[in-house]
């Protein structure tokens, strides 16, 4: 007689321990896998960072010069403007061109000066367009952000401030010494915020192709207070960085305060990455850097969305992450590019 054999399934006990096992493999493997998708993300960030300085030397070997750092925040670019003292766009306008963003660039170019309503309008345009290589993908996606200043928008778009715009996770090197617009004296005083710059284009430039008095002094004093690359009236050139293009900074990641991302609460996040010489698009070098923390809002420094490294680029056009524990001194000392204080910048990881 034949024995009948019953099939047998898995108890409850036994599926039980199935389960915790892959809840257990699940949680020691996600870890990995943040890890692996931020080392993604840093990457990213570090080749937007290279492409932005590459971009920066490439506007040196066509003009001679860095990327000037525009008039302030009360000013974006005007593609009529050149790329000299009569730029009032700042450094990330400058370099669009040797980005692969030149039609960006030139958006208003021939409508007309600098208040007529075509140019107003491509500006404000171009103000209002978030571009994937100004973003940390660390920090935050593409797209804009609220436009929260102060002073009541950019001078040179119309006819009302924007109310989002294109904003940058990346900041110019100043130098070890704040300087803004209003470092060279009063002369843009006239200005409702005398750092936004001056409040019509005849206060620095007139009759045309001549640089006014008042801007001879602005210029003039800023440049006596700045030992950095980037600033207001700019015109940096490889020559002038006496301490080595490879041992000065050229552009960094910049410190924003991660609980005003979304809000512009933070007044080094709170304009647009396309306007002229300010905190939001500068950082100096006489703070320490910081990872992004909650809750801390200092906007001259430099720093990231990462936990252990913040990337800075330098003046020959390399890229590194840098550790938070570099010494201030060091660090102070790679934005002056001129102290006579040369540093191994083979040892800062």
């Amino acid at each position: 007689m034949k024995r009948a054999w019953r099939k047998r399934g898995f108890t409850l006990v036994e599926l039980l321990v199935v389960v915790t096992i892959i809840a257990i493999l699940i949680a020691l493997l996600l870890p990995a896998v943040q890890a692996a998708r931020e080392a993604a993300r840093r990457m990213q960030c570090q080749n937007h960072l290279k492409q932005l300085a590459l971009g920066c030397i490439s506007h040196e070997n066509a003009t001679g010069r860095y990327p000037t750092g525009g008039w302030g925040f009360g000013w974006t670019g005007d593609a009529d403007c050149g790329t000299d003292w009569r730029q009032p766009g700042g450094w990330l306008y400058n370099v669009l061109p040797f980005i692969e963003e030149q039609p960006m660039h030139d958006l208003g170019m021939g409508t007309g000066t600098w208040s007529s309503a075509a140019k107003l309008a491509a500006n404000l345009q171009r103000l209002a367009t978030p571009l994937d290589a100004f973003y940390c993908p660390s920090r935050r996606v593409t797209k804009t952000y609220p436009y929260t200043s102060s002073a009541g928008g950019c001078i040179n778009v119309s006819p009302k401030p924007p109310t989002v715009v294109g904003r940058s996770d990346y900041a110019a090197n100043g130098g070890d010494t704040y300087t803004s617009p209003s470092s060279g004296g009063p002369a843009w005083s006239s200005y409702s915020n005398s750092e936004g710059g001056p409040n019509d284009q005849s206060q620095v430039e007139n009759p045309p192709g001549q640089m006014t008095a008042n801007a001879r002094t602005t210029f003039a004093g800023v440049a006596k207070a700045s030992n950095g690359i980037v600033y207001c009236g700019s015109l940096i050139k490889p020559a002038d960085v006496t301490d080595g293009t490879s041992n000065t900074y050229l552009l960094g990641e910049k410190y924003v305060n991660p609980d005003t991302i979304e809000t512009g609460g933070d007044y080094g996040d709170n304009e647009a990455a396309l306007i002229g010489d300010n905190e939001d698009t500068t950082r100096w070098t006489y703070i320490s850097p910081l990872p992004d923390t909650p809750g801390n809002v200092s906007r001259a420094l430099f720093g990231s969305a990462h936990t252990d490294v913040f990337n800075m680029a330098f003046c020959d056009g390399s890229a590194q992450g840098i550790n938070y524990m570099i010494d201030p001194d060091v660090h102070r000392s790679l934005g002056n590019r001129k102290d006579d204080k040369p540093v191994d910048t083979k040892n800062l990881w």
